[in-house]
């Protein structure tokens, strides 16, 4: 029997955005919890990860690139070279600054992201510590800016106790203009 870890509370807030039986990728999937949790939900999912072993323990029938996506090209390209798109992004305690153009260009129109990751202010609870694996204060806004922003929120969770950054974000369609939405709440 497969047991499936809990998703994070930030991407289980912020799934109903998500465009029903939309495809979903998990960037950085690891052992495939937002994997498992959005195909039973109905979406149609993707993982991308150096080591996708764990995952595939998960689940077997998703599609699973194994692919150093710091280090080499970005595996997800359609036949004729573009980058795939899709209708969701899910991205958690990862981050490799130079990957996030790509990211955002993988999102399709009206396409949802949702990212969680440590920020500015964890060293003093541990790892990830080096400013590398930090996102600064309003970084993820400043990525986002051609998206339509949901959500927002910088700060201090605890258990474990973290600092974070995260963001529920859609790209607009064409010719719409983007606007910023704000929901404000205590971490």
């Amino acid at each position: 029997m497969v047991v499936f870890l809990k998703p994070s509370d930030w991407i289980a807030r912020w799934a109903h955005l998500l465009a029903p039986g939309c495809t979903v990728l998990d960037v950085a999937c690891g052992g495939g919890r937002h994997l498992a949790w959005l195909a039973q939900r109905g979406h149609v999912v993707t993982g991308v990860d150096q080591s996708i072993e764990a995952a595939r323990q998960a689940m077997p029938e998703a599609e699973l690139v194994c692919a150093d996506i710091e280090n080499g090209p970005w595996p997800l390209r359609a036949p004729d070279g573009q980058l795939r798109t899709f209708g969701a992004m899910v991205v958690t305690n990862y981050l490799w600054r130079p990957l996030l153009p790509t990211l955002l260009e993988s999102l399709a129109p009206g396409g949802v992201l949702l990212y969680e990751t440590f920020a500015d202010g964890n060293a003093q609870f541990g790892r990830p510590s080096r400013p590398d694996f930090l996102l600064q204060p309003g970084e993820l806004l400043r990525v986002c800016e051609a998206l339509d922003v949901v959500a927002y929120e910088h700060g201090y969770l605890q258990d474990p106790a973290r600092v974070v950054q995260r963001i529920a974000a859609i790209r607009p369609m064409p010719g719409t203009a983007t606007t910023i939405h704000w929901e404000r709440q205590a971490l």
